[in-house]
């Protein structure tokens, strides 16, 4: 009981329920692991009870939490019920932008006032003397809310190759990609893969290649300069004895994938940019753009330099900083600041390129405003980062050690899953109010219309896996929802972007429901969308039962593509890697299930099951009888690609986020190829007719 007792004081979870009405314990080791991984020795009873004893005397002494949250417009909250009669509070900015504004509680006169919005330093003081300090984040109850009906397009930016990319797609590609679909079929977001910079080459992916996911990234608090478009960098016009030597190597590596049937290959495209960059660097910024520059540095401030150091650090010792010389492990070590004096050149290589991918990313969403899409981009936030990457090394402090983020077994995946990505301290969070998740969401927030928070039930728990053990013998950690919640939608509220979470799988009860109430959308797959027992028949949702406040899509990019899964191909592909699915015959039941209700309801003319265009544009037909706010379309559906981004549950079988967009016979297309293609228009058509206008000018959103 007291292990029991120490683990409910840490958020640390004693069992879990997979299913309504089954029970899971899980493992003391599970539990012990978990909280060493907080700080807290559990190994022996006597160090339990130690603990114990310790952390119930803290929070008898304690005034205040570090973190308190205060819903504006709400009834006061809890937290100040348990505050001595008469304790006065103030507050004190604590950030910049957040103004306190001389507020205090109970105010000397008038009717109490909620505090102004932001994070703030919150000073308690009681009548007998005793003070206390504590981050209050005061934030708005609900995100912005997007318009009643909009669709767009949602892809994975290095399968996009036009004419112009060197091997990959770019933010140029993206940039075009959304004016086209919104000028021509009236689109109004384009959803991307994220584009958070990755771990710097190293054998960490299959084939002791960099790791190509962009869920596994380096940092989230900055992009990937692997996605700038060269020829739109100034400077780049001032290397002209480089250039064509350059400029054949693009075009080689840009043949490959679209001629030559080869798999993209960010470490060679990366390889090339960084020749051109390199180059584009000995070139002298003009006065104004130097100006910006100083500008960008300023606001970034030393996040920026952090993760500008990392990177120059890991060209001389590795991508992975656990195994450099320990001084330098330490980002606030004396070695560590000589070695970035010494490396100063390539510090400021490494942050003029932050800021090149600003440029651009602000240019594409741009882009898309100006062909007036209401919404723009929409950025994905991945769960977490590579331990080895930027920001394990420059907030170690704030990563649990020695654990890693995964999934329980559940029906999709008997075995449990591990990311590989270490999770945040809870208790760390708490203590800087938050700031590492404040700082990663006004990065990501910057240009972007919405943003989509991959598994976001991890601002409630996260399955925490000590290393060295499989998935199964993992325990879930609590966060403090409250507090994760508050600082997303007042960031939300303050760039005026939309929320949408990937709610996928194994969803803690009430989770769903404390995110619409929030104003964040949820995730709905037409394939999942079925009554399951014990309480349903097993048949699929009517159209207008589904949510309202959603994406409502066809397909992910960890699932089948629409014609791979209506042609049966899914299934024979994940037959021949030996990976556990449904038999033929199970697939292909319920497909049919499917087209018979599409016929049923005159999405599908009859006899069209056999007909796998007019299917898919069935599938899309259906989407749009939902009440979802917005649809979104999976860009290799436009033209009948057969082949997943990524298959779970392979590494070297398979080549995941390597392929790029394809016909229905597996030839690459351009972006080019793509927007003429009559089997896209076919598609896009069926939306016709149902964009909403965008209200007001272009730039009247606050970006």
């Amino acid at each position: 009981m007291s292990l029991a007792r120490l683990a409910e004081l840490y958020g640390v979870a004693t069992s879990y329920s997979p299913a309504p009405g089954r029970t899971v314990r899980a493992s003391g080791t599970a539990v012990t692991a978990a909280l060493a991984a907080l700080g807290v020795d559990a190994s022996t009873p006597e160090a339990v009870r130690d603990a114990l004893a310790a952390r119930e005397a803290e929070s008898a002494a304690r005034l205040l939490p570090p973190t308190v949250v205060w819903w504006l417009g709400a009834p006061r909250p809890g937290w100040l019920d348990g505050l001595p009669e008469g304790t006065r509070l103030s507050l004190a900015a604590a950030s910049p932008g957040d103004e306190a504004g001389g507020w205090q509680y109970p105010p000397s006169g008038g009717d109490p006032q909620s505090p102004p919005p932001g994070v703030h330093t919150l000073t308690a003081e009681t009548p007998a003397g005793v003070t206390a300090t504590a981050h209050l984040i005061a934030a708005p109850r609900k995100a912005p809310v997007p318009p009643p009906r909009t669709h767009g397009l949602m892809l994975q930016l290095y399968s996009l190759l036009s004419d112009r990319s060197w091997g990959m797609g770019d933010l140029a590609d993206l940039a075009d990609l959304a004016s086209w679909s919104a000028r021509t079929h009236g689109t109004g977001f384009l959803q991307v893969n994220p584009l958070h910079a990755a771990v710097p080459s190293g054998p960490s992916g299959p084939d002791g290649a960099g790791d190509p996911s962009p869920y596994r990234p380096s940092s989230r608090r900055f992009p990937d300069p692997v996605h700038l478009r060269i020829e739109d960098v100034p400077e780049y016009a001032y290397v002209p004895a480089r250039a064509p030597s350059i400029t054949s190597e693009a075009a080689r590596l840009r043949q490959d994938v679209l001629e030559e049937a080869g798999l993209i290959d960010r470490d060679a495209v990366w390889a090339l940019k960084r020749e051109a960059l390199e180059a584009a660097h000995a070139v002298p910024l003009t006065p104004g753009r130097r100006a910006a520059y100083q500008d960008f540095l300023t606001e970034q401030g030393a996040a920026l330099e952090d993760h500008a150091t990392y990177n120059a650090l890991a060209e001389r010792h590795g991508p992975d900083w656990r195994t450099w010389p320990a001084a330098l492990q330490d980002p606030r070590s004396p070695d560590t600041a000589r070695a970035r004096r010494e490396a100063a050149d390539r510090v400021d290589f490494h942050r003029r390129l932050a800021w090149l991918t600003d440029i651009q990313l602000g240019a594409a969403q741009r882009a898309a405003r100006d062909a007036g899409m209401p919404i723009g981009l929409m950025h994905d936030l991945a769960v977490g980062v590579h331990p080895g990457g930027a920001d394990a090394w420059a907030q170690r402090l704030v990563f649990a050690q020695g654990t890693s983020v995964g999934a329980p077994p559940d029906a999709f995946n008997a075995r449990g899953q591990d990311w590989g990505l270490p999770p945040w301290r809870p208790d760390r969070l708490a203590e800087t109010g938050y700031a590492p998740f404040r700082d990663l969401l006004r990065n990501l927030m910057r240009h972007a219309g919405a943003v989509r928070i991959d598994h976001v039930m991890g601002l409630f728990r996260l399955w925490w896996i000590p290393e060295g053990q499989a998935p199964t013998e993992g325990t879930y950690v609590h966060y403090d929802a409250e507090a994760m919640l508050a600082v997303l939608l007042l960031e939300a509220s303050r760039s005026d972007t939309y929320v949408i979470g990937e709610d996928l799988g194994t969803v803690e009860p009430g989770v769903r429901e404390r995110l619409r109430e929030g104003g964040v959308l949820g995730t709905s797959v037409l394939w999942f969308e079925r009554n399951y027992p014990p309480e349903g028949d097993g048949r699929p949702v009517p159209a207008e039962e589904w949510r309202t406040d959603c994406v409502a899509t066809a397909t992910t990019h960890d699932l089948p593509s629409t014609a791979a899964r209506l042609s049966g191909d899914d299934v024979r592909l994940r037959e021949r890697l030996g990976l556990s699915t449904a038999t033929p015959a199970e697939a292909a039941a319920e497909i049919a299930e499917w087209l018979d209700l599409f016929t049923r309801l005159g999405l599908l003319p009859p006899g069209g099951h056999g007909d796998e265009e007019e299917a898919a544009r069935a599938v899309h037909r259906f989407l749009l009888r939902t009440p979802a706010r917005l649809v979104g379309i999976w860009l290799p559906d436009l033209v009948g690609d057969r082949r997943p981004q990524n298959l779970p549950g392979t590494w070297t079988e398979y080549p995941n986020w390597r392929l790029p967009v394809a016909d229905s016979a597996g030839r690459p297309l351009t972006l080019e190829e793509l927007t003429s293609s009559p089997r896209a228009h076919a598609l896009l058509q069926v939306f016709a007719g149902t964009a909403v206008p965008l209200t007001g000018p272009p730039d009247a959103r606050v970006v």
